[in-house]
């Protein structure tokens, strides 16, 4: 009888433990993903190694005269190489998503090598503050 009742709590320990380590991978930011103060609970990263997240906020506020979810994203060129950045953050509960290109101008419209850019990030008329998002970090080809 002993023996099942320490295999059982066993179990139970293991599922728990499982389970911290499971949500914690989920919401762990990647070493390229340098300030987050975004009170957001679940954040799925995905970074391009060439791209570092200086900053990244998130706050309720006006933008077009309406009530938004704003984000606000600095991003900076980590490669030895002239780059341009597609920025994208997806509202899972809300079935949304915004992406942006950063920069957003320039000729050609790239960041050099350690330069840095702040980008803001508006999802208009949403006024509630969401428990998961994703956000995606890539490299495109920069055109003239």
């Amino acid at each position: 009888m002993q023996l099942k009742h320490f295999s059982g709590a066993l179990l139970v320990l293991t599922a728990v433990l499982m389970g911290l380590f499971f949500s914690g991978c989920a919401t762990a930011p990647p070493p390229n993903v340098k300030s987050n103060t975004c009170q957001i609970q679940k954040i799925a990263w995905e970074v391009a190694p060439q791209a570092e997240i200086t900053a990244f906020s998130c706050a309720m506020g006006p933008h077009g005269g309406e009530d938004s979810l704003i984000f606000t994203a600095g991003l900076k060129n980590g490669s030895q190489q002239p780059t341009r950045f597609r920025l994208t953050i997806f509202l899972d509960e809300m079935d949304k998503a915004v992406a942006y290109l950063v920069p957003t101008s320039g000729k050609p419209p790239v960041l050099a090598p350690g330069a840095d850019a702040t980008v803001k990030i508006p999802f208009m008329k949403h006024t509630v503050m969401p428990n998961k998002i994703q956000v995606l970090v890539t490299t495109v080809r920069a055109d003239n």
